[in-house]
């Protein structure tokens, strides 16, 4: 039996979190994405999983890399797609990274436990392509936003020695507007293919588990955007750093759910000077 809508929690994360400019942005985003896969050094469509979503696409750092960002698309796990947000690869790669934009398959197709698995084949297959083009292995940045900034946080939180990895690899965490606490959402729109129940959505949520395993973190978040997805950025910062793990909060002021990513791709705002800082201060240089 489903479990009826609750009128606060869907305008909390669907209704009230919607800005009339998000189909003009979104479209910019495409267009822009569609000049970035035409440069050189942008490698497209690099199979990680047997899932036809399992995909990346990568882009060369500029100058000698430090390490490999391994970047996950919006979509609350069952909409959008990685080429979408090719546009923001140079950004990252100004900082020193090879950059992967990495797709994943959708709910209700599979179950989000499947989604995070193969989210999670990522991870070696990008140390392997690390090896073979760039002959080390380069520590690793997991990033995402909205529903990637919960896979993010997720792949800091693996056990990574169950996938033959002896050290953790993922060496700093950057999440854009996440949601942490997946329990909100059963009782929402969304859960017609998320099919989540209380115990499941306990279990998919990263904040209940944060333990010994993690790493410095930045967590972001639009001033603008509802109280629900500013109180989980907070309450999710709170729990990595009372676990011991750095963390850094960041607040864009009157920045709504992907006007901060504008002001990612952009380069506006304080958020990528934040971003940089965190990279300065865990990676060694190229």
């Amino acid at each position: 039996m489903s479990t009826p809508i609750d009128p606060i929690h869907e305008a909390a994360y669907v209704g009230d979190q919607r800005r009339a400019h998000w189909p003009a942005t979104i479209a910019g985003f495409e267009a822009a994405s569609a000049e970035i896969a035409a440069r050189p050094g942008f490698v497209g469509d690099i199979g990680f999983g047997p899932h036809p979503r399992q995909r990346f696409d990568w882009y060369p750092a500029v100058g000698e890399p430090r390490g490999t960002l391994a970047y996950f698309h919006p979509g609350y796990w069952q909409m959008r797609d990685r080429t979408l947000f090719r546009c923001l690869m140079p950004v990252f790669a100004h900082m020193g990274l090879d950059v992967a934009m990495v797709g994943y398959p959708l709910c209700p197709e599979v179950s989000l436990a499947e989604l995070t698995a193969a989210a999670r084949a990522s991870v070696p297959a990008l140390r392997t392509h690390a090896r073979e083009h760039r002959g080390r292995d380069l520590p690793m940045v997991a990033a995402g936003h909205s529903a990637g900034g919960h896979l993010a946080v997720e792949l800091a939180l693996t056990d990574w020695s169950v996938w033959n990895i002896e050290h953790g690899p993922i060496a700093a965490v950057v999440a854009l507007s996440g949601v942490y606490d997946l329990e909100p959402l059963v009782a929402t729109s969304l859960n017609a293919a998320l099919r989540l129940d209380e115990t499941s959505a306990r279990a998919a949520s990263p904040i209940r588990r944060v333990g010994a395993l993690g790493c410095p973190a930045l967590f972001a978040v639009g001033g603008g955007e509802t109280v629900a997805f500013v109180e989980q950025n907070a309450a999710m910062a709170a729990a990595w750093a009372a676990a011991g793990h750095e963390a850094r909060v960041l607040v864009s002021p009157g920045d709504d759910h992907f006007s901060l990513i504008t002001r990612l791709r952009d380069g506006s705002g304080g958020l990528v000077a934040v971003i940089g800082a965190l990279l300065d201060d865990t990676l060694a240089p190229g």
